[in-house]
């Protein structure tokens, strides 16, 4: 099979994209309208005059340099990952080049190992057990083969050990949905169903609304009690505008005596669901609206027939010490799994540029924590 790649318009990536199972949202037309701050384009693999790969591709400019770019395929490209993987990627690595990208960098929708919710709770309990890795997960045959070949081709690993860094987690936290309701409500520990029922006996209500500067409101005060940056309120506005064309996001509230005490925003595409991002107020949590919420989010990923709800990314921690562990402990209790992913990975294709923008970044992170 002799493969070449160029540029499809945004309606032919969405008619490939509908005729997947399921790809990431990340890599649906719609989400470069979100990353308005980045150029971007749809790219097409075909065989002959057959297409049969997408993606989507976000060009981040050098500073100083800006004819240069950094070619971006968040939780993509849409291929087939279980072959020969130069076949794919070297021609894509051409058309990149050729149209001034100095690195390409991607992260294959692919398992590397799995976890079980027992596992992760017996490793926390385990004062001998620190990180997910130390646990004898499964292993995925074809996770192990995509990192082979990409290290073999020249591709550098861009995973930090924390799990988190400058793109999307490594780690991740899912609940299979194979089954009813109380499939799955069987399956979450003790204290959700406890917390489930708790929210249902003290009136907490759950609706699908619209109002984005209540959930964001909530949301900056979540950031501050937890320590972390907040995205602006224009971000969420311009996520629900790109998302919403597509019947792809919904934003779920939970008030309890007409107050809201909660908020989580949900996107879907085709058989899998995520919980993008949440809030909770610090009064009133225990009439446990986040668990009301999230249990709302699950009842609509199994009633639009999910195969999988994403509760996004998880350190790899395990120690009961450390401050991320409270992270994969709330999860666990879905009864899913911890899944590690092949990650992100970089080619370089002007080395020299690549070199100046990693001294670039670096220096950048390095002002961001000293402020």
């Amino acid at each position: 099979m002799t493969l070449t790649v160029r540029p499809i318009t945004a309606a032919l990536h969405l008619e490939f994209v509908r005729a997947q199972r399921s790809v990431s949202f990340l890599q649906t037309p719609a989400w470069a309208q979100v990353k308005t701050e980045w150029r971007s384009e749809s790219l097409g693999w075909y065989d002959g005059l057959r297409l049969v790969g997408a993606g989507l591709v976000l060009h981040r400019p050098v500073p100083r340099l800006e004819r240069y770019t950094l070619a971006y395929l968040p939780e993509g490209p849409v291929i087939d990952w279980t072959g020969a993987l130069d076949e794919w990627l070297r021609p894509l690595a051409e058309y990149l080049k050729a149209h001034g990208a100095f690195a390409i960098r991607l992260g294959p929708p692919v398992r590397t190992d799995t976890w079980t919710a027992a596992q992760v709770k017996e490793g926390i309990a385990n004062p001998g057990i620190n990180r997910l890795s130390e646990l004898p997960g499964i292993k995925n045959t074809v996770g192990t083969r995509v990192t082979e070949q990409l290290r073999n081709a020249g591709w550098l690993p861009q995973n930090p050990e924390d799990g988190f860094g400058t793109g999307h987690p490594q780690y991740n936290f899912e609940l299979p949905l194979n089954g009813s309701e109380d499939d799955v409500l069987r399956g979450m520990n003790q204290q959700w169903r406890r917390n489930i029922k708790k929210a249902a006996k003290e009136g907490v209500e759950v609706v699908v609304g619209d109002d984005l500067k209540a959930f964001h409101d909530l949301y900056v005060h979540t950031a501050e009690r937890d320590h972390f940056t907040p995205r602006p309120l224009r971000y969420f506005e311009t996520m629900f505008a790109a998302l919403s064309t597509e019947d792809r996001i919904r934003l779920y509230l939970a008030y309890h005596q007409g107050e809201l005490v909660a908020g989580a925003i949900m996107v879907r595409v085709g058989t899998q669901a995520w919980y993008a991002y949440g809030a909770s107020a610090t009064e009133k949590r225990e009439v446990r609206g986040s668990n009301a919420c999230q249990w709302a989010m699950i009842r609509d990923a199994i009633a639009a027939r999910c195969d999988v709800y994403s509760l996004r990314g998880i350190t790899p921690t395990l120690d009961a010490g450390d401050s991320h562990v409270g992270l994969i402990q709330f999860k666990v209790g879905t009864g899913g799994e911890a899944v590690r992913y092949v990650g992100e990975w970089d080619l370089p294709l002007r080395p020299l540029v690549y070199r100046a923008f990693d001294v670039y970044m670096t220096q950048r992170e390095r002002r961001r924590r000293s402020s």
